[in-house]
């Protein structure tokens, strides 16, 4: 599989599963824009990883939930890098609270990052493929919980759905196009988001045993199958999640 000579847009990529991605696109040959709101210094060290493995990285700070920063990142791409062939659609926080504690601002904040900016990026990404007139692609980080209720998480789990159908819709609409676009929905992985509970030995006994291979992602394991999409290999998937969760959806305690 080669991506030699794409070009890709990462949204939250300098950490996690948006960093591993950012490193599968650039060893498959895709020059990457990095996209974050913290951490520079962190984007920097990423940007001469990338560079490291010939090819062209460039972090660009923007705050996805603004549909002007989403759309300066598109332009700034093609300024630099000639042109746009990959969105990864893959920013997202939670607040971890219930329907009934769930305050409007916590809400909006999970509301605008995972969605709002997962709509408005595929919105500018597919115009500015369409305008290139050879197609492209575009993948939206999701989650098993785009499926799954998480009691206790309301809001991302929300989030999720959401993004679950925008992929679906605009599978149908950006089709003739010649775009396709795809949800990646992970299970539990050993990011920074889940912290607190890799830190807790019985959450983890827990955790592990309700996963039918025994334990949780590495944020590669996510990322090899991103890349897998963003490639040929991959042209007639579109309007569909892939869940990359080791089982977990559809595991049963046997009774």
């Amino acid at each position: 599989m080669s991506l030699q000579g794409r070009v890709a847009i990462v949204t939250g990529g300098n950490s996690g599963i948006g960093k591993a991605i950012v490193l599968a696109l650039a060893k498959a040959g895709a020059n990457v824009v990095i996209d974050y709101v913290a951490d520079e210094a962190a984007t920097e060290e990423l940007e001469r990883q990338v560079v490291a493995l010939g090819d062209k990285a460039i972090g660009l700070e923007a705050d996805v939930s603004q549909v002007s920063d989403l759309q300066m990142l598109i332009d700034r791409t093609v300024k630099e890098l000639g042109r746009l062939d990959i969105m990864i659609n893959n920013a997202g926080v939670e607040t971890r609270t219930s329907v009934l504690d769930t305050s409007e601002a916590q809400y909006d904040k999970v509301m605008a990052i995972n969605l709002k900016s997962a709509f408005f990026g595929t919105q500018l990404a597919a115009k500015q493929m369409i305008a290139q007139g050879d197609g492209g692609r575009i993948i939206n980080i999701t989650s098993v919980h785009e499926d799954w209720p998480m009691p206790g998480n309301a809001a991302y789990c929300l989030s999720k759905g959401g993004m679950r159908m925008l992929t679906r819709q605009a599978g149908q609409e950006l089709g003739p196009h010649g775009i396709t676009i795809v949800g990646v929905g992970p299970g539990a992985v050993a990011t920074p988001i889940n912290a607190a509970t890799m830190a807790d030995p019985e959450k983890m006994k827990t955790l592990d045993g309700a996963i039918p291979l025994g334990r949780m992602a590495q944020p590669e394991e996510i990322a090899s199958v991103v890349a897998f999409l963003a490639g040929d290999g991959a042209s007639y998937v579109t309007g569909t999640t892939i869940f990359v969760d080791g089982g977990i959806m559809h595991s049963s305690p046997g009774l």
